[in-house]
């Protein structure tokens, strides 16, 4: 390897990114190297969770197809809402540790969950997100 490890895994996600997606034998040959170097890169930049490796057949021969990370999270990225239940009685409750169901302390019975859920029910129906 002629230039440093990271110069080349730059370069590698130049090549990925530029192409949707690349062949990893097709990314050594456009970066210069062998095989053994080439999967160093890959292993390293997906280890990194930089890019995601799908195996795929080509020509009768089992290889990877490269893709940017990014790309495939963004495919499957479920957005959350955590304000809706960052007041929850729980957090803060001194019986947690007590708490089950069926218990002296349950959830199914507890009064600070049942307000708690009222309050948010009637922000649901008036259009309010309380």
């Amino acid at each position: 390897m002629s230039k440093s490890i990271e110069v080349y895994e730059k370069e590698a996600i130049e090549l990925i990114k530029a192409n949707n997606g690349i062949l990893q034998s097709e990314l050594w040959k456009q970066l210069g190297l062998d095989s053994r170097e080439g999967s160093r890169i890959v292993l390293r930049l997906a280890k990194k969770g930089l890019i995601k490796r799908k195996q795929v057949i080509i020509n009768g021969r089992r290889t990877y197809r490269l893709y940017l990370a990014e790309n495939e999270a963004s495919e499957a990225t479920i957005l959350v809402n955590l304000a809706s239940i960052l007041d929850i009685p729980c957090t803060v409750c001194p019986y947690l540790s007590q708490c089950q169901v069926g218990g002296f302390y349950s959830p199914t019975t507890c009064p600070l969950i049942d307000e708690w859920v009222s309050k948010k029910a009637s922000g649901v129906h008036n259009g309010s997100q309380a």
